[in-house]
């Protein structure tokens, strides 16, 4: 049947009658090696790179959420990229944030809106904002034979939640471990400075505005201790990358608004280089 299908150019029965609502599941069984965590790897011997993503930030807001990344991939201790995009929207109303292994994640990311993408299809709804956490945390959990190789993806995922009419933060570990985050979170390489950053500076009533550019904040205060994670690069005019999720859908900041935010943080900088300071009572 296989062999008759391929002689003729037809795809399979099965390619065409609905089945799992699951696109991951349908790959599983028909095309397995085409899954990440289930490719073999080369033996390698002495050290072995590979770029990597680094610093990831979220915020919520009242009515909404922003995710945000900086644009630097590095490979051991050198820049391999300085305008890597790390932050995509999953679908309508989510978006997911990447760290780690560059290649592996881009890939996991890709199948993630195709997974998004063929739940609504087959079932005619989108999934939840839970169910769409739950589905990466599974991808997440089948890359672990990777992982445990040095090739780990930790991505942050974030969406405006319709039900809840607000936006939510959900954080992983490599073994696929799932964490809802309240305000605020960091992952990547910078994420222990840009979370301190944001310890001292989130409100639970932020405006929008507000909220993008303390994401600026964050990645700023990063990059000014991570050698890791790229600040906003004037000369070259590489600036982060901001999404915001309200109840309108994903909206990807322009360049020009971008720049905007950053050269602001940067003058600010010029006049207090550690960035505006919290009240201590």
């Amino acid at each position: 049947m296989e062999a008759n299908s391929r002689s003729t150019g037809r795809l399979p029965a099965a390619f065409l009658t609905p089945g799992s609502s699951s696109f991951m599941d349908f790959l599983g069984e028909h095309s397995p090696e085409l899954l990440p965590g289930n490719r073999a790897l080369p033996a390698v011997q002495g050290a072995f790179e590979a770029p990597h993503g680094t610093t990831i930030v979220a915020v919520t807001f009242p009515g909404g959420v922003v995710i945000a990344g900086d644009r630097r991939a590095t490979m051991g201790n050198m820049i391999s990229q300085r305008d890597m995009e790390k932050v995509f929207p999953a679908d309508e109303y989510s978006a997911v944030g990447i760290a780690g292994t560059a290649g592996l994640a881009v890939e996991m990311v890709k199948l993630f809106q195709l997974e998004l993408e063929h739940f609504e299809k087959v079932e005619g709804a989108q999934l939840s904002l839970e169910g769409k956490a739950n589905r990466l945390s599974t991808m997440i959990r089948g890359n672990l034979g990777m992982a445990m190789q040095g090739l780990a993806v930790v991505p942050l995922f974030a969406g405006y939640d319709v039900g809840r009419e607000r936006g939510r933060i959900f954080s992983y570990d490599v073994t696929g471990g799932r964490f809802e985050e309240q305000g605020y979170t960091a992952t990547g390489s910078g994420s222990v400075f840009a979370r301190g950053s944001l310890k001292k500076l989130y409100r639970d009533d932020l405006t929008k505005e507000q909220a993008v550019t303390l994401v600026v904040q964050a990645l700023y205060d990063a990059a000014d201790d991570d050698s890791a994670t790229g600040g906003p690069d004037v000369a070259r005019r590489i600036y982060p990358i901001v999404v915001v999720i309200d109840d309108e859908g994903v909206d990807r900041l322009t360049p020009e608004r971008s720049s905007e935010v950053a050269h602001s943080v940067v003058q600010h900088r010029m006049e207090q280089p550690d960035g505006p300071r919290a009240a201590l009572l």
